[in-house]
């Protein structure tokens, strides 16, 4: 299945309903079901700002669906979105909308750039 990489907080804050869209600087044409992987390296400043201290790196936490993109033509459309994406607009004009996210007993991965393939590999 695909897996997408993200810093934490923002790995948490998808799995636990309170982010439903993620910025991106690029597009992408995937849709459906992908994980959520939470990459080793932590952005402190979010984690002090959204009042996180301890958060699994380095794993798979959750699952989610990619159901459509969004392209931001300006500012004030960003803002009107500020509720459901957590953050201004350097982080990119591409929101992925996302729905069903869940959590899941954390698996251990190494991140990838963009959308990556994940293969358990205590399955192979």
């Amino acid at each position: 299945m695909k897996a997408l990489s993200l810093k934490q907080p923002f790995a948490e804050l998808i799995v636990s309903g309170r982010k439903t869209i993620e910025l991106r600087k690029w597009n992408t044409k995937f849709r459906g079901e992908f994980f959520i992987h939470a990459s080793k390296n932590p952005d402190e400043e979010a984690m002090k700002s959204f009042g996180f201290v301890n958060l699994p790196l380095g794993v798979i936490v959750g699952k989610s669906k990619l159901i459509g993109v969004k392209k931001y033509g300006d500012e004030e459309e960003h803002k009107k979105d500020k509720d459901k994406h957590l953050a201004d607009s350097s982080w990119g004009k591409f929101g992925f909308i996302l729905e069903d996210a869940k959590r899941i007993e954390p698996i251990p991965a190494k991140g990838k750039l963009g959308f990556w393939e994940f293969v358990e590999e205590r399955l192979i």
